[in-house]
């Protein structure tokens, strides 16, 4: 009965999200077992591995250097990111490429290690007994990994050392997912550095694109560590739980219930503080679990394992996983072009005048030059230039001059447009992909809106990108001391996703859009 009791202890804890990660060292010749040293294709993997970390490490730091040159050289800005992000699709394709051969490299690990242990069983250890309370087993051969030793085999109904054989072979499953998921976090962090760096629509697309698909296939294997880690810990605990209870060694029981106990807790300190619950999950309760299997191989005499165990337990105490979650807020870039006049014509057969682009987000303003059944020759509009074109619902042909960030500069080169002969040069605003002929519907303007962040003596770096990001050439002034005032817009949609985007930085913030009438 207490064997159930506990087997269903086991299951309740292992049912939480776990995300495991011990980036897998292959061990360095001289570490490993020794008859592995003669085998050429696991040598040739250990190699192949070491030269894979030093190309690794040499594209960061040329993607480092890069990155300082950017911030020197904005004028190179283009050439520079356009290279960054060429090498960090480099660094995804190494860190894949390592991960593939630590599986290969951890398959042959295991393969000896399972025929060593076919090979101790004539030799193996002997049966159970006491040893002034701490060694149940006598001395004699051991295996260095602890669930392979021949006691287990011994000691458990066969379905369950099956279960424990199957969890020390997920071990490394777990392992191999997880390397990929945190190659893919440090991918998912350099797209985020590129895409805040590039200026340009065209560049930012294919980024913004790339780091939610990537992002999504890691919350995949997110899913896919925890059901495996799940199995191991649940399989790995039930075996040492039956084993110790079957002795009577209630004590060391009681320990881990302790451990788990406080894992629990500091769980539920780190709640949403890192980049991902089952990371801390992960990383608290194989702490956990490698405390336990230290005091039941010290139990039963398995010094080797023991040591196994104390380096593994370093390697986990050495890894960072309180790292921070990566966000990406989408943006949105309006190319604006100031108005200008040239005696050589801009446009020819090979490149006629373009297609005006609408913009989903943002506002821009172009002058409409004229409205026509037909399309129009280059000539006609008298050397102005940038020109664009769209073709409305009844087919005609709009042909549009620049492309203005505000309605002043769009007044300007109206009034410049009639300086030059154009006899109806036409203001037309798109806000959000809507165009509005100002000359038609001039109450377009009569109501704007400001954003006023309330209580503030400080708005910080983060909350000034996410204005920018939705709003890249955003007014933001302080008014006394403890006011911020963004804007005016004219669109109350543009408001909403610019207070949207300030409350995802910061939701502590109080803010309030006042209307302002013209």
């Amino acid at each position: 009965m207490i064997r159930v009791l506990r087997r269903a202890v086991w299951a309740v804890v292992s049912v939480l999200p776990v995300v495991g990660w011990l980036y897998a060292q292959p061990p360095v010749p001289g570490t490993h077992p020794v008859r592995l040293e003669s085998d050429r294709q696991y040598i040739a993997l250990l190699e192949a591995d070491k030269l894979l970390q030093l190309r690794q490490d040499s594209i960061v730091w040329a993607v480092e250097h890069l990155r300082t040159r950017l911030r020197t050289n904005p004028e190179e800005r283009e050439r520079i990111s356009a290279e960054i992000l060429r090498l960090e699709n480099r660094i995804f394709e190494v860190r894949s490429a390592k991960g593939r051969l630590v599986d290969r490299i951890n398959a042959l690990e295991q393969e000896w290690v399972l025929a060593q242990l076919e090979q101790a069983d004539s030799l193996g250890d002997t049966a159970p007994q006491t040893n002034n309370g701490q060694r149940v087993i006598a001395e004699g051969p051991k295996v260095r990994n602890l669930v392979y030793n021949r006691y287990f085999r011994e000691n458990l109904p066969e379905p369950d050392y099956a279960a424990l054989m199957e969890a020390q072979r997920m071990e490394s499953q777990v392992e191999a997912l997880a390397n990929r998921y945190f190659a893919g976090y440090d991918t998912l962090a350099m797209l985020s550095h590129s895409y805040e760096a590039v200026t340009t629509s065209e560049e930012a697309t294919p980024l913004y694109a790339r780091f939610h698909a990537l992002r999504d296939a890691n919350r995949v294997l997110a899913d896919s560590l925890a059901t495996a880690w799940n199995y191991v810990f649940d399989n790995k605990s039930y075996a040492y739980g039956y084993v110790l209870d079957k002795f009577g060694y209630d004590p060391l029981l009681a320990e881990q219930e302790t451990r788990l106990s406080e894992a629990m807790l500091q769980l539920a300190e780190l709640r949403d503080k890192t980049v991902s619950d089952e990371m801390a999950d992960y990383f608290i309760r194989k702490r956990a679990a490698l405390d336990y299997e230290i005091s039941v191989a010290q139990l039963l005499g398995m010094d080797s394992a023991r040591d196994s165990l104390v380096q593994a337990v370093e390697r986990v105490k050495s890894i960072d996983f309180r790292k921070p979650k990566i966000d990406m807020t989408e943006r949105f870039f309006v190319d604006y072009e100031a108005l200008e006049f040239s005696k050589t014509p801009k446009y020819t057969a090979q490149k006629p005048i373009p297609e005006s682009r609408i913009y989903e987000r943002g506002t821009i303003y172009r002058i409409l030059l004229g409205t026509f059944n037909s399309k129009r020759p280059v000539s006609l509009f008298k050397g102005v230039y940038p020109l664009s074109y769209l073709i409305d619902d009844a087919k005609k042909w709009n042909y549009y001059a620049g492309g203005f960030a505000t309605l002043a500069e769009a007044e300007a080169a109206q009034a410049l447009l009639k300086e030059k002969g154009f006899q109806r040069p036409e203001i037309v605003v798109w806000i959000h992909g809507m165009a509005h002929n100002l000359s038609q519907q001039p109450d377009v303007h009569a109501k704007s809106y400001r954003i006023e962040i309330m209580n503030t003596e400080v708005l910080s770096d983060k909350i000034r990108a996410a204005i920018a990001a939705i709003a890249e050439d955003a007014e933001v002034s302080k008014v006394g001391q403890n006011m911020f005032v963004v804007g005016l817009f004219y669109d109350r949609g543009l408001t909403d996703a610019i207070i949207d985007a300030i409350r995802k930085a910061d939701d502590n913030l109080e803010i309030k859009v006042a209307e302002m009438a013209q």
